[in-house]
């Protein structure tokens, strides 16, 4: 009888017990979080430490958010100095050892990418310049295929045993990402050359894969408000220029854009910058999906 009463209380034990506790996956960006989950399925737990309606550059380093970075197996930023002012703090105040730079647990997307906009020098007067280059990767579909193929190498590494798993599901995701490019491409064809003026200094991979011509932008500088001095300046700049559209994100107040275009009749879009961030967006597809289809309806 107290064998049996042993054996039935050790298997229910064994049964209660989880096979494998998913891998704490704690992102910078939702798009990364979003590209962790297709990559990793049921073996990993991820979330964003930023909301899509978040501006990346700036968030506060909260009390959770330094808990979430202490449970974490793997920290997963944009990197290039996109969260300087928060993540190094998190970093620090978490005392996490495995997820510090350098270390296995440390994964910046921007290591993986070709980057854009590399400044000859950096001064704070000429506003928020990035010295690595402009770390809006996200925004190019050619960039989340690259950075896929090392986040998923890095997952096998820190999760050994589901290794092949792992493998095998970038395969399937690669496959469907590389069809889903090509339909992209396709789409954006009629794009090329065609000028766009931005919010933010934020779309250059966007710009360099559909061929649009960036010829200002609402932002005296990168990272300062628009202007009433600036708007004004850079509408005398455009007479004569035949700009197809003016592009922000969410994120960004829409007075300067609405302003732009009710004095020029050029028209303006809400594009995706990252998952989530508008309806329809809701995985890395969609998100794509989104912004071609914002961009191609709308332009003239």
């Amino acid at each position: 009888m107290r064998t049996t009463l042993f054996v039935t209380a050790a298997l229910s034990v064994t049964l209660a017990a989880p096979a494998h506790a998913a891998l704490e996956v704690l992102a910078c960006e939702p798009e990364w979080s979003a590209l962790a989950t297709e990559l990793g399925g049921d073996l990993v737990a991820a979330e964003s430490a930023t909301t899509p309606q978040q501006d990346p550059h700036y968030i506060q380093a909260r009390p959770s958010l330094i808990a979430k970075v202490r449970r974490a197996a793997l920290v997963i930023c944009t990197g290039a100095d996109l969260e300087i002012g928060w993540l190094p703090l998190l970093l620090r105040q978490a005392g996490n050892a495995a997820v510090q730079p350098g270390q296995p647990g440390n994964f910046s997307a921007s290591d993986y990418v070709d980057m854009l906009d590399k400044p000859n020098s950096v001064d704070r007067a000429l506003g928020d310049v990035h010295p690595y280059g402009n770390p809006h990767v996200q925004t190019d579909p050619r960039n989340i295929a690259k950075v896929a193929a090392a986040l998923a190498e890095r997952l096998a590494a820190l999760d050994a045993p589901n290794a092949a798993t792992y493998r095998q599901r970038y395969e399937d995701f690669a496959k469907r990402w590389q069809g889903a490019v090509e339909r992209w491409t396709a789409a954006v064809a009629p794009l090329r050359g065609k000028q766009v003026v931005t919010h933010h200094k934020g779309w250059a991979y966007l710009e360099n894969w559909a061929g649009l011509v960036e010829v200002g932008n609402l932002e005296p500088k990168p990272g300062l408000p628009p202007s009433a001095a600036h708007l004004a300046d850079l509408l005398e700049q455009l007479q004569g220029k035949q700009v197809a559209l003016i592009i922000r994100s969410t994120y960004e107040d829409a007075k300067a854009s609405e302003w732009l275009a009710g004095r020029t009749q050029i028209p303006y879009v809400v594009v995706p910058h990252t998952v989530g961030s508008v309806p329809g967006a809701d995985d890395l597809f969609g998100m794509f999906d989104v912004m071609v289809r914002t961009l191609v309806e709308a332009k003239p």
